[in-house]
C-alpha cells in the first residue's frame, strides 16, 4: 500500500524525482519487462520501502514520467490558446508526434510492451484537453449535441494519437511538421463538430 505523503514537500518531491531519474537511465538500459522496484530502488540509492512509499509499482512510476512528459509538451505548444481551432489542433498534433519522437529516445531499447500501458490515458488527456476549449452552454444545447461533441473528441484524439504513432513507428520519414500540414486536412475534417 502506498502511503500518501505530503507531495509539496521538498524532501518527498526530491526522492520522487531520484526515483523516476533512476527510472529513465533504467529504460534506456534495459526493457520495461526486466526492470525491476528492486533496480529503480538502487539506482536512486533509496531502499524499496521508500520506492513504495512513493509509487505503487514500476506501472505507476511509467505512467507518472510518461504523463509529466506529455503535459509538459502539450502545455508549451498549447500556451496562450483560448479556443479550439485549426491552430490548436495542430499545436496538439505535433505534441503528440514530439511526444513519440521523445519517447523513442527515452525508450532506446524496443519496448514495444510499454504502448498498451499507457496509451489509453494519453487518448483519454488529449480528449479532455479538446473538451476544455468547448463552450459548456454548446455543449449542454441539446442531448444530440452533446452526443456529438463527445464523439467528435474520441475520434480526434484517438486519430491524432494513431497517425503520430504509426508516423513514428515507420520511421519518421517526413518531418512531424510536414506529416501534421499533410494530414491536417483529414484531422479538421473530423473535427468539425468540436468547431461547430
Amino acid at each position: 500500500m502506498t502511503i500518501k505523503k505530503n507531495e509539496a514537500d521538498p524532501r518527498v518531491m526530491r526522492t520522487r524525482r531520484l526515483l523516476q531519474d533512476a527510472f529513465a537511465s533504467l529504460i534506456q538500459e534495459k526493457d520495461f519487462e526486466s526492470i525491476t522496484v528492486r533496480d529503480i530502488a538502487e539506482r536512486a540509492t533509496v531502499n524499496r520501502a521508500t520506492f513504495y512509499a512513493h509509487f505503487v509499482d514500476k506501472y505507476e512510476i511509467l505512467e507518472a514520467r510518461l504523463m509529466e512528459s506529455f503535459m509538459t509538451i502539450i502545455n508549451r505548444r498549447i500556451s496562450g490558446h483560448e479556443v479550439l481551432n485549426e491552430e490548436t489542433i495542430q499545436n496538439i498534433f505535433l505534441g503528440l508526434c514530439e511526444f513519440h519522437k521523445g519517447l523513442s529516445t527515452m525508450c532506446k531499447r524496443r519496448n514495444t510492451s510499454l504502448v498498451p500501458v499507457f496509451e489509453i490515458q494519453i487518448k483519454e488527456k488529449i480528449q479532455t484537453i479538446l473538451l476544455s476549449f468547448i463552450d459548456k452552454d454548446k455543449m449542454l444545447s441539446t442531448p444530440n449535441a452533446q452526443f456529438l461533441i463527445y464523439t467528435a473528441s474520441i475520434m480526434l484524439s484517438w486519430g491524432m494519437y494513431g497517425a503520430a504513432y504509426v508516423w513514428n513507428k515507420e520511421g519518421r520519414l517526413i518531418s512531424a511538421e510536414s506529416f501534421v500540414k499533410q494530414s491536417l486536412p483529414l484531422v479538421m475534417n473530423g473535427a468539425k463538430e468540436l468547431l461547430g
